[in-house]
Formats: structure tokens, sequence, C-alpha cells
């Protein structure tokens, strides 16, 4: 990914959970791998989460339907102020799921999917803020953005409606974008993205955001009330080109919210919600008949987390929540697949086993 006039470690150092940033053509030679129809097309299926939301600010009239949806449902749409948001597409089509490492700037154990939306001329899902990090890459077509660092407080929503839409924003930054460039959101920075024309699709890369709360209960300690509504927040990321290394620094950080050990840390930033773990229950049911194949190179099941921790010149690999031992392979390879999410049985024919083992990879 370019970053234009500034470097990837000044986008780290001044930009990330700080403020926004539009990085025009930052994907200069990007063609989007899905088109409108292909994306309503998955809103069909049943293992796709999706979303329809019709309305605009003008009348503050707002109707949100989940799938999975029918044609009829969109026959029966008007022409303008219409959404269509599709979560989790990385997890099911590869080439969405590649995209991601356009992104390993920052540790991948932090990201959590891929949203892609399809919106018609006016569409728009409402201003709102958000507690992640988000980098919008704009498909297909235009959208107009409209940001905000005001009034993004949890008391100011509309009351009676069905997504969370702010009553008061004011935009502060208007940016239009179109295929190829980046807006990056951080956390608490409202914005509105409206669709300027009926070919507009934008593919969100989220990064979760860790409340408190989850953490408290992870380690089974009370939640004090002090810390309500408050979030994890990341240290000074330095791009080390080992997007799945837990530096640290982000155990300092979680250290200062509560006492937590590394250990339990690295567990809890790879654990799967439960949606991704049906996800692999339904992998390996389906797949197991599938026989180990020594000539295929193999990639990690895209739902899973991976993550390592280097203590004292020990290494500890964690995917889905659990740590993971392995016989005869040296701590560099280990770490490379953790970091490229790859392996080739000709090469490292025990690591590619143990992990086929488990059912956690795909042939590619």
């Amino acid at each position: 990914m370019h970053f234009g006039k500034i470097s990837q470690q000044q986008f780290l150092n001044e930009y990330w959970q700080k403020k926004p940033l539009l990085i025009k053509q930052a994907l200069p030679d990007f063609i989007s791998p899905i088109t409108p129809d292909e994306l309503a097309g998955l809103s069909l299926e049943e293992a796709f989460e999706s979303r329809l939301i019709t309305g605009s600010i003008k009348t503050n009239q707002w109707q949100l339907r989940n799938g999975a949806f029918n044609q009829q449902d969109f026959a029966n749409l008007p022409a303008q102020d219409w959404t269509l948001l599709v979560q989790g597409v990385d997890r099911y089509i590869d080439t969405i799921y590649q995209l991601i490492a356009e992104f390993d700037f920052i540790p991948r154990w932090r990201f959590d999917d891929v949203m892609i939306s399809y919106a018609a001329t006016g569409g728009s899902v409402g201003p709102h803020f958000d507690y992640y990090d988000v980098f919008l890459l704009q498909g297909t077509g235009k959208r107009r953005w409209h940001l905000s660092t005001q009034d993004c407080e949890l008391d100011n929503y509309l009351a009676e409606v069905p997504l969370r839409i702010m009553k008061q924003f004011k935009a502060e930054l208007v940016f239009d974008v179109e295929p190829g460039d980046v807006l990056y959101i951080p956390p608490k920075v409202a914005h509105h993205g409206v669709s300027l024309d009926d070919e507009c699709t934008t593919l969100s890369f989220g990064y979760r955001a860790y409340s408190t709360q989850e953490l408290f209960e992870f380690v089974d300690k009370p939640y004090p009330n002090q810390l309500r509504n408050t979030y994890y927040k990341d240290p000074q990321w330095n791009n080390s080109k080992q997007p799945a290394l837990i530096p640290e620094s982000a155990i300092a950080q979680a250290k200062i919210l509560l006492d937590i050990d590394a250990v339990s840390f690295a567990q809890f930033v790879t654990k799967l919600d439960t949606l991704d773990i049906q996800n692999l229950q339904l992998f390996e049911y389906d797949n197991q008949e599938e026989k180990f194949d020594s000539r295929s190179v193999y990639q990690l099941h895209p739902v899973c987390k991976i993550a390592y921790l280097r203590e004292n010149n020990i290494l500890q690999i964690f995917i889905n929540g659990e740590a993971f031992k392995f016989k005869g392979v040296s701590d560099a390879v280990l770490m490379d697949f953790c970091n490229k999410r790859s392996v080739d049985p000709t090469q490292h024919l025990a690591l590619a086993q143990q992990l086929f083992e488990n059912n956690l990879l795909l042939a590619l």
C-alpha cells in the first residue's frame, strides 16, 4: 500500500488511533474482485451475515433488515437511498482474504474481518461512530465521506431507530473517494458516507476494539465501574515485518487496564467468536475425508487467528485462543509460518502435517 507524501512509519506515529487520513490512490492499480451483483448474490446465502438499510438523513426514516435475502427483496427496493452490507467476506473469498496483507503493517492479530458494502445513489448507513479502527478501500464507484470528532457520545443517538445514527452531526472534513483510495478512520471519529452513483462498493478492513469489560471477563476478574466504556489502546507500533508478533509494548498497554499475563493476553487476542468457531467446525466436518497432500501448498484457514510471543528467547505460538507446540520444527520456520500464514510441505513437512492434523489448513 502506498502512503503518498508520508511514510508508513509516519502513519503509525501520527495517525493510527489518533486522527483520520485520506490516502489517495493507496492501491493505484486496484480492481475490485467483487461486483455489486456478486455481492448481492452472497447476501442470498445463509453463510453470510448481511443487512439491507434504507433511508437518508433528509427524513431520518430508516429501515433495517437482516439476510439471507431473496431476489424479491432486491426487486422491492427503491431506486435510491439504500445500502447492502455483507460481513466477513474474507472468510469465503480468497481474493478478498489476500488483500488483508496490504495492511500487515498493523499486527494481524488485531484484525477482525472485511465487510463489503454496496450503495445505490444516496445510500448510506447514517452518521455514526465506532470504537474500532477501519481502513475503507473504495472498490467501485464514488462515495462522499463526512467526518467529525464532535458529539461522539453514547447519548447522541436517535431513539426508536433500528440503527445507531447520531442526532447531532456536524462535518469537519469532507472527502470524495474513488477506486483505489483508502480512508483511515480511528476510534470515536464519526463518519457518514454517501454514495454518489449506482456503482458504489466499499471494502471495510476492520480492527477489533477490546473493551476493558471483555478483558476482565476473560481472566475472570470483577469488572470495576470506573473503567466502564473504556477500551484497550495500542502502543506505538513499529513496522517490524512480523505481523503475528505480540510485542511486550502491547502487553504493557493491557496491564494499564488490569493485571494480565502475556499468555492470557495472547489467548485473548487470538480467540475466535462464535460464528468463526462454527465456520471452522463446518470446515472440519466437510473435510474429514480429505487426505494430506505433500505436494500441495497450504494456507492457514481464513477464520484462524494466530500470534506468537518471544519471552526470554522462548517462542510460544497461539492459534484460536490456544497455545500450540510443534515437534521437530525450528523457531525460525514457526515464526515465518505465523507471519506468512502459509506452508509448503516440500520444505517444511513436519509443520504442514501437524497443522493439517489439527484441521487448520486449506490447500491452495
